[in-house]
């Protein structure tokens, strides 16, 4: 789940998939927008088909964090 979120993730933000940690912060280290996650968000929607809930997006903050929430959503 990590090497797929990473590809996606270098769709929205200009950085090589190397500098993609884990610890990640979206906002802070990759420099996403609002509007950049929220695109994401509905692009893992559509490439995972799940359904992702809106509010507990709101609080993910690393890499991990959404893998963790995207895996859970795929089980």
């Amino acid at each position: 789940m990590f090497e797929k979120l990473t590809e996606i993730i270098c769709n929205y933000v200009e950085t090589e998939p190397s500098e993609i940690k884990p610890e990640s912060r979206f906002m802070e280290d990759l420099r996403f927008t609002s509007f950049d996650f929220m695109s994401m968000l509905g692009e893992l929607e559509d490439e995972l088909d799940v359904e992702i809930d809106q509010q507990e997006a709101a609080g993910i903050r690393t890499v991990q964090e959404a893998v963790d929430y995207l895996e859970k959503l795929s089980a």
